[in-house]
């Protein structure tokens, strides 16, 4: 169901298979951070943990701005829109898998990459994802 902005818009307009298939995404990333979690420990651990929660920390500047209810104060957008883009988390995982001598050197950068591209996903699996420029979902 897409909502408008005169009925405060809260879901993207993304087909259901599109959500569907990054639902897929999501709980296969979930699984294989919690492996890697499991696996190497240590740094690994906060690294994940802010990597999931790195794609809500746009909305910190929109904190005390006036806006709608369903609706991101516009000032956070830009920031929000930049950290719920898939491609950088992505691209921190492939970079660093070609760094290091080791698992060990790369499992702390590649899992903070992967729980953040897995955070997007659950959130577009849900509906929420990247604002108009007003604050509005896509």
């Amino acid at each position: 169901m897409v909502m408008t902005e005169s009925t405060g818009a809260t879901r993207s307009s993304a087909p259901l298979p599109l959500r569907v298939a990054w639902g897929v995404l999501a709980a296969f990333l979930l699984l294989w951070d919690v492996f890697e979690v499991l696996k190497h420990m240590g740094w690994v651990i906060p690294g994940a943990a802010l990597g999931a929660a790195l794609p809500f920390l746009g909305r910190l500047a929109g904190l005390g701005r006036p806006h709608e209810p369903g609706q991101l104060a516009p000032r956070a957008v830009p920031l929000h829109n930049l950290l719920n883009r898939a491609v950088i988390p992505f691209a921190i995982m492939v970079v660093f898998s070609f760094l290091g001598d080791g698992p060990e050197d790369i499992a702390a950068p590649f899992t903070f990459g992967m729980s953040w591209l897995t955070s997007i996903a659950f959130a577009r699996a849900l509906g929420f994802g990247l604002r108009t420029p007003d604050g509005w979902q896509r």
